[in-house]
């Protein structure tokens, strides 16, 4: 990632994070339409789940430029979702998820430029933690 893309992905997410609650509703309303076999991993309640979620966000958004500072965290999370059943094939479906709450989060603000430093933020943490749980990015290939 680029530190122009860094500095438009902590922007964007900093007009998310007043709608945290409305945004994470929205992810997980939209993981759950385009991959239904996913919501028997999570709680009935998703009121802690949703909370966790933009906490994890907010945590990585901050640490993007030093990112060596959030890797330990990343792994240890990915490590813990294969417990839940998560498979490298969902990392894609959950970006997917992400951007889409994100476009309808952001309106107008959703700028091209905006989309692929997301899209690259993503990718590059998406990578290192399937690596870090299945032992090689390509297995989400």
């Amino acid at each position: 990632m680029t530190p122009d893309q860094v500095a438009l992905v902590q922007q964007s997410f900093a007009r998310v994070a007043p709608i945290s609650e409305q945004a994470s509703v929205l992810f997980y309303d939209r993981l759950f339409e385009v991959a239904p076999s996913v919501r028997a991993m999570f709680p009935a309640d998703m009121t802690e789940q949703r909370k966790k979620l933009m906490a994890m966000l907010a945590t990585v958004v901050g640490g993007l430029a030093n990112l060596e500072s959030i890797l330990p965290a990343a792994g240890a999370l990915a490590k813990r979702h294969v417990g839940y059943g998560a498979k490298p094939e969902h990392y894609p479906v959950v970006g997917g998820a992400l951007l889409w709450t994100l476009e309808k989060g952001l309106g107008e603000s959703w700028t091209p430029e905006v989309k692929d430093a997301w899209t690259a933020a993503y990718g590059t943490l998406s990578g290192f933690m399937i690596a870090e749980a299945y032992g090689s990015a390509e297995a989400a290939e």
